[in-house]
């Protein structure tokens, strides 16, 4: 599965870069949107599918909010960790960590405060959701469920989900839909606080 979604997106690079017309990249956001829809509606069949996965997260109750809470806290430290390696500064490496994945969010967030800082954002969180979708069969196989969803922060609700699904089982599907959700609605709020430090 690793594989498959790396090779998918280095020959989407290519495409892009070599084969499409300027004009096509007009209706991407549409074509993203609408083929996120359906892996998103085929990805529900599948966790409806499944009649004890409700009854299962209910009995996790709050438990469940652990897993974005060290998702969110994961984030800021691996930011501020990367900060310390890179000479940055600890608030700023801190904000673009505070992104989750959520690269077009935080990087615009980012831009009024510094160009070269929205770049960074953007281009660390691309790479995280990249990374993240390679990485998360892998974790799931290795290490267990619960950790692959935390590879994938905001995105476990979206782009990264199909993948979370296919690698995991329903119950785990729900938690990073939750786990997502979460994690997106925390980055507007936690990037400027930082940012305010």
């Amino acid at each position: 599965m690793s594989l498959k979604i790396l090779l998918s997106v280095l020959i989407g690079v290519g495409v892009g870069h070599y084969l499409l017309p300027l004009t096509f990249f007009s209706y991407t956001d549409i074509i993203i949107d609408i083929g996120l829809c359906i892996l998103l509606f085929f990805v529900g069949i599948d966790i409806g599918r499944q009649k004890n996965v409700l009854s299962s997260i209910k009995t996790l109750g709050l438990k469940i909010l652990f897993v974005p809470f060290g998702i969110i806290v994961g984030g800021i430290l691996g930011g501020v960790f990367a900060g310390v390696i890179l000479n940055m500064p600890l608030k700023e490496a801190g904000a673009i960590g505070s992104g989750l994945g959520w690269y077009s969010l935080s990087s615009m967030m980012l831009i009024n405060y510094s160009t070269e800082l929205s770049t960074l954002a953007f281009l660390s969180n691309v790479i995280r959701e990249i990374i993240g979708l390679i990485l998360v069969p892998v974790v799931a196989k290795h290490i267990g469920y619960i950790e692959s969803v935390s590879v994938c922060g905001a995105t476990a609700m979206d782009t990264a989900l199909p993948v979370i699904s296919r690698a995991t089982d329903s119950q785990t599907s729900i938690i990073a839909f939750i786990s997502g959700v979460i994690s997106t609605i925390s980055v507007p709020i936690v990037l400027p606080i930082i940012l305010k430090l």
